[in-house]
Formats: structure tokens, C-alpha cells, sequence
């Protein structure tokens, strides 16, 4: 065997060590660590393949496609709200602090959020959430099929509300958007606006988390009288 540029004999396959075996979990634990680092548009099949210096091809034994694979990152971000007990004395509390943590994952993520409105969310800390929220809505007094349906709704507003705080200009986030907002409101014409001009202020009152809990109550309340 002809020595190398280091005067070193190349190695030969069978002398070098075995790579560890591919997983899901080493595929959702890899596309993680290039989220963090270079965000969702470089979490790609060749990039994972790369990472962990396999082929791509060999990735769809454990991965259905690219949709899948982003469903399982948000799967493994749910994982430390699911473990912990949600804040509150009441159902009620506790079920708007589990969805406002939620939001939060999402928030923090904006290109999680945007995914997530249009993936399935699936894996065992999907499934968690979901049987959680079922099961203090259940405890509230919904009926079976008030919780069933209803889940889908309170998942919605948290992930809709990360999506557009997540945008170029954040809404009631940035004081100049506020300041903005504001001025619109105030050089609105009464006689063609009465509606707004009377309620400009409470149309931009309140903080995020104060509006976010008002929210909620109004879905849950709903979700209560329905039936």
C-alpha cells in the first residue's frame, strides 16, 4: 500500500474504527444542533448526512422526509414543558400557563413557529401536550366533545401569535410600531371611524401575556359552552 502525503500507510476500511450506529434520536439530536447554530433552512438531509457523516439516503430509514424530521425537532423542544408541573392552583391557570409556555418554545424559535402552523406536530411529547391539555379541559367540565375539538384551537393561538410577533415588525412589541399604531388611531376621523376613534386606547392597551390570558379565557370559556 503506497504511503501517503505524511509518508503514513492509509489506513484500510477495515482497520478504521466503526462509526456508531445511526438512530432517530442521533438524526433529531443532530438537526438540533445545526438549528441552534445556523437556524430551520440549513436543517437539511445532506446537512445532517454531513453531520454525522453518513449518506443522506440512509436518514429515510429513520426519518420519512424533511416534514417529518421538523416535527420531531419540535417534538424534542416540547420536552421540558411536558416534564414540568404547569404554574396555577386552578385548571384554568394551569392550562393557560402550559399553553403560554407553548408560545414561549415557539416564540423563541420563530422559524419553529412558522413551520409548526403548517406540520403535524407527532412524537411522545406531542401526544403529552395534547393528553395534558384534554385532560384539564376534561377537568374544567368540557365534554368529551368540546375537549377533542377544542384542542386544536388552543394550540392555534399560541402558534399563531408566535408567528406574527416572529415577523419583521413584532406587533405591540416594538414601542415605535406601538407609537406608530397610536398616531394612526389618533388622526382617524370620528365620523367616518367612531368605533375606533372611541376605543383607541384599549385597542393597543395591555402587555403580551396580559393579552395572550385574556385570550385564552375567551377560547376556553367558548370551548366550555359548547357542549
Amino acid at each position: 500500500m503506497s504511503p501517503n502525503a505524511s509518508g503514513e500507510a492509509p489506513r484500510s476500511r477495515r482497520e478504521r474504527p466503526a462509526k456508531p450506529a445511526l438512530t432517530r434520536q442521533k438524526i433529531i439530536d443532530a438537526a438540533l444542533r445545526i438549528l441552534s447554530a445556523e437556524g430551520l433552512g440549513k436543517v437539511t438531509m445532506r446537512r445532517i448526512a454531513a453531520e454525522l457523516d453518513t449518506g443522506h439516503a440512509s436518514l429515510y430509514v429513520y426519518v420519512r422526509d424533511v416534514e417529518d424530521l421538523h416535527a420531531q425537532i419540535l417534538d424534542a423542544l416540547l420536552a421540558p414543558l411536558v416534564t414540568a408541573e404547569p404554574a396555577g392552583d386552578t385548571w384554568r391557570e394551569r392550562l393557560k400557563s402550559l399553553l403560554i409556555g407553548y408560545g414561549e418554545i415557539l416564540r423563541a424559535r420563530p422559524e419553529i413557529a412558522r413551520m409548526a402552523l403548517s406540520t403535524q406536530p407527532s412524537g411522545p411529547n406531542s401526544v403529552a401536550l395534547v393528553d395534558r391539555i384534554l385532560a384539564l379541559l376534561l377537568e374544567g367540565g368540557a365534554s368529551d366533545k368540546a375537549a377533542a375539538w377544542g384542542v386544536d384551537l388552543l394550540l392555534l393561538l399560541p402558534t399563531a401569535s408566535a408567528v406574527e410577533q416572529s415577523g419583521p415588525k413584532p406587533a405591540r412589541h416594538a414601542t415605535g410600531d406601538v407609537d406608530a399604531i397610536a398616531t394612526t388611531i389618533a388622526e382617524v376621523d370620528p365620523a367616518k371611524a367612531p368605533n375606533i376613534a372611541r376605543l383607541g386606547d384599549l385597542l393597543i392597551s395591555g402587555e403580551s401575556e396580559e393579552r395572550a390570558r385574556w385570550s385564552l379565557d375567551v377560547m376556553i370559556d367558548g370551548i366550555l359552552a359548547a357542549g
